[in-house]
C-alpha cells in the first residue's frame, strides 16, 4: 500500500479543490448580486433561458435561485414585488415555496419526523399549490414548473391519478426532461409511493427511448443505488433484482465514457456511479470514476452518510486509492488512467491557493517545522507575525501520502504541536474560501463562507476572539455570516484579527511569497537530518542554511579518515585470513562502507556550502 498509493491517484485533482455542486460562473454571478439585494443578474439569466427554451439549465438555476432565497429572501420578494406577473420570479417562488417545506421536514426519514414538523410541512406544501399554478400559467410551455409539480406530489402524498395528470403535462411540454425523470422516479419508488418493480420498468423506458448521449441513460442507475443502498431490509438471496443493477451501472459506464473527463454536465450520474462501483468491489474502474468526476463532487449520493457531503466524498476517494494500491502487487506497475475522449483537465488552471499566518518570527516558524515533511516558503509578515505556504517537492515522503488535507494544513498540524502561538490558514479558490485555525496542533476553528452552518458561526467567532485578544466576538460573527463575496470577508477578518494583510496576488496564484522581500524557502528534511538540526539550532536563531547540521570541523575529518582507513585495513585482512570466518569478516566491511557514507554526505554538504545559490531568496534546510 504504501508502495504504490503515491502513484495511484496522483492524477486526481487536489481536495482543496474539490466543490460540492459547483455553479456555473453565470450562476455564481447572479446569486452574488441577489445576496447584494439585486435581483436583475437572475432576472435576466432566466429570461434568457425562457426566451431560449433551454429547459434543462432553467431548472438548474431555478434550484439554485430559490435555495440561496431560503436564507435570504428579500431579493425575491422585491423582485416578485416590482413584477407581480414576472414568470421567471413567479418559478422561482414555486421553487422556494417547496424548498421551505422540505427545509421544515428535514432529510430525516419519516419515521425520525416529529408530528409538529410533519404538520408544518404538509402546511406548507397546502400553501404552495397556488404559486406552482401561477408558475404554470405564466409560461405555458415551460416543463420545469411540472418538475416542481411532481415533487409536490410526492411530499404531499398526492393519489396516483393526480401524479399521472402532472406527468402526463411535464411529458408534453419536453418528452426528454432530465429533472422531470428523476422527480417521477422518487415517487415511483418503494420507499415513497410505488415499489421496486414499478421504479426499475419506468427507468428502464426511459433510458430506452432516450436520444443518445442523453442523461435519462443514468436514470437506472439511480433506480439501482435507491434500490441497493438506500432501501432497508437485506435483499432476497438470489437478489431478483441484481441483473437489473448490474446492467444500470454497464449502461452508466457507457455514458460516461461518452463525457469529456471533469465534465460538470455528467458529474450528477458519475458520484452515483463511483459509488455503485466501489459498492460492487470493482476498485480500478470506481478510482476511474473519481478521476472522470474530477472537482465536481455532488451533495447526493454522499449526504445519505454524513452532514458533511464533500468530506465523505474526499474520505471514500481515498477510500479508493488505499483499497487499489493494497491489490497491487509489490514489484507490479500500479495501474494507469484510461485515456478519455477529450484532452484531461487542467486542474492547475484553477489550482487551490492556502496561505498560512502565525504568530511567530520567521525562525521560530523555521525552527518549528524541521521536520514536518513538506518544504515551506515563509516570509516575514510583520515583526511578529510570519506567512507561510507550500513548496511543490519533487517526490512527496510517505508521512504526506495518505493525507486528505492540503499539504499546508498537513504541515502546520504538525509543526504547530507544542507551540504557544495561533496559526490561521486562509484557503481560497474560484469556489470555495475558507479558513482553519491551528494551535497547538489541533484545529479549533474551522469556517467556510456561504456552506458553514450558521448554528457554528457564534462558536467560531468565541475561538477565535479567545486567541486573537478580543473582547467582543460579535463583529466576528457579523464577518462570518456575511455572503456574497468571500474574498472580501475573508480579508475583514484578517483585519478585525489584526492580522498582517493577505499578499496582493493571493488567490491568483499558488505560490505568491516568492516575490516578497526576505522569503526562504525551508526545503523538507529526513526525520534524522531534522532532529539534528533541532539540537544545533541556538534558541531564537534560523537553522542553518545548507546541509543537515553545523558545519564539521577539521578534527571530524581526521578522526573519520583515520577510522576509514582502519576498517578497510581490517577488512581486507579479515577477508585474507582463512582463519576468521565470514560474519567477522563482514563487520568491518559494514563499518567501513558507513564511515565512506558520512564522508561522502559531509563532502556533499561542504561543497553546497561553498557554492553560492542561484537564488539567494531560497535557503535550504
Amino acid at each position: 500500500m504504501l508502495r504504490h498509493s503515491a502513484a495511484i491517484g496522483v492524477d486526481l485533482p487536489p481536495d482543496e479543490a474539490v466543490v460540492v455542486d459547483a455553479q456555473d460562473p453565470a450562476l455564481r454571478a447572479a446569486l452574488t448580486s441577489a445576496a447584494a439585494g439585486d435581483h436583475s443578474p437572475a432576472r435576466e439569466l432566466l429570461a434568457a433561458t425562457r426566451v431560449h427554451a433551454q429547459w434543462e439549465l432553467r431548472d438548474g438555476y431555478v434550484s439554485g435561485l430559490a435555495e440561496a432565497a431560503l436564507h435570504n429572501p428579500g431579493w425575491l420578494d422585491g423582485w416578485l414585488a416590482g413584477s407581480p406577473e414576472d414568470p421567471d420570479a413567479a418559478l422561482v417562488k414555486a421553487a422556494h415555496r417547496i424548498g421551505q417545506a422540505w427545509e421544515i421536514r428535514a432529510p430525516a426519514r419519516a419515521g425520525h419526523v416529529s408530528r409538529d414538523r410533519f404538520q408544518a410541512f404538509f402546511t406548507l406544501l397546502h400553501d404552495a399549490v397556488p404559486v406552482i399554478e401561477t408558475a404554470a400559467r405564466l409560461n405555458p410551455a415551460d416543463p420545469v414548473p411540472w418538475r416542481i409539480a411532481l415533487t409536490h406530489a410526492m411530499g404531499s402524498q398526492a393519489r396516483r391519478d393526480v401524479f399521472d395528470g402532472y406527468w402526463a403535462q411535464a411529458r408534453a411540454r419536453d418528452p426528454h426532461h432530465y429533472g422531470c425523470h428523476l422527480a417521477a422516479l422518487q415517487y415511483l419508488c418503494a420507499a415513497w409511493h410505488g415499489s421496486h418493480q414499478e421504479m426499475f420498468d419506468f427507468a428502464e423506458s426511459a433510458a430506452d427511448t432516450a436520444p443518445p448521449g442523453s442523461k435519462l441513460h443514468a436514470l437506472p442507475l439511480f433506480a439501482a443505488l435507491e434500490y441497493a443502498v438506500l432501501s432497508p431490509g437485506t435483499p432476497a438471496v438470489p437478489d431478483p433484482y441484481a441483473p437489473r443493477v448490474s446492467a444500470a451501472v454497464a449502461r452508466a459506464l457507457d455514458l460516461s465514457a461518452a463525457h469529456e473527463p471533469g465534465s460538470h454536465e455528467a458529474a450528477g450520474f458519475r458520484n452515483h456511479l463511483a459509488l455503485m462501483l466501489l459498492r460492487a468491489k470493482r476498485w480500478d474502474e470506481a478510482l476511474e470514476a473519481f478521476r472522470s468526476i474530477g472537482i465536481h463532487a455532488t451533495a447526493y449520493p454522499w449526504a445519505y452518510f454524513g452532514d458533511d457531503p464533500r468530506q465523505e466524498f474526499l474520505d471514500t476517494r481515498s477510500g479508493v486509492r488505499i483499497h487499489v494500491a493494497t491489490r497491487t502487487p509489490f514489484f507490479a506497475r500500479p495501474p494507469q488512467p484510461r485515456s478519455g475522449p477529450g484532452p484531461a483537465p487542467a486542474w492547475t488552471e484553477d489550482a487551490p491557493c492556502a496561505l498560512a499566518i502565525a504568530a511567530a518570527r520567521p525562525a521560530e516558524v523555521a525552527q518549528a517545522a524541521l521536520m514536518c515533511g513538506v518544504s515551506l516558503r515563509t516570509a516575514a509578515a510583520s515583526d511578529t507575525h510570519t506567512y507561510i505556504e507550500a513548496v511543490p517537492d519533487p517526490k512527496p515522503t510517505t508521512r504526506s501520502i495518505l493525507s486528505t488535507a492540503d499539504r499546508l494544513t498537513t504541515a502546520v498540524d504538525n509543526f504547530t504541536t507544542g507551540e504557544k502561538w495561533p496559526t490561521l490558514v486562509l484557503r481560497r479558490t474560484h469556489e470555495r474560501c475558507g479558513f482553519t485555525l491551528f494551535h497547538k496542533g489541533r484545529s479549533l476553528a474551522a469556517h467556510e463562507w456561504n456552506t458553514t452552518s450558521p448554528a457554528t458561526v457564534t462558536a467560531t467567532a468565541a475561538v477565535l476572539s479567545r486567541f486573537f485578544a478580543l473582547a467582543d466576538p460579535r463583529p466576528l460573527a457579523h464577518i462570518l455570516r456575511s455572503t456574497g463575496s468571500p474574498h472580501r470577508h475573508q480579508s475583514d477578518l484578517l483585519a478585525a484579527l489584526s492580522l498582517p494583510p493577505l499578499p496582493p496576488d493571493f488567490g491568483t496564484r499558488p505560490e505568491v511569497l516568492d516575490a516578497l522581500p526576505g522569503a526562504r524557502v525551508l526545503t523538507r528534511r529526513s526525520l534524522l537530518a531534522g532532529m539534528c538540526g533541532t539540537m544545533t539550532t541556538e534558541v531564537g536563531a534560523h537553522p542553518q542554511t545548507s546541509g543537515t547540521c553545523a558545519p564539521r570541523p577539521a578534527r571530524w575529518w581526521l578522526l573519520r579518515a583515520l577510522g576509514l582507513l582502519f576498517f578497510i585495513s581490517s577488512a581486507v585482512l579479515s577477508w585474507w585470513s582463512p582463519g576468521i570466518g565470514p560474519i567477522l569478516s563482514t563487520l568491518p566491511a559494514l563499518a567501513a562502507l558507513a564511515m565512506a557514507g558520512q564522508l561522502a554526505g559531509a563532502w556533499r554538504q561542504r561543497r553546497a556550502q561553498a557554492t553560492p545559490a542561484a537564488r539567494p531568496s531560497r535557503t535550504r534546510l
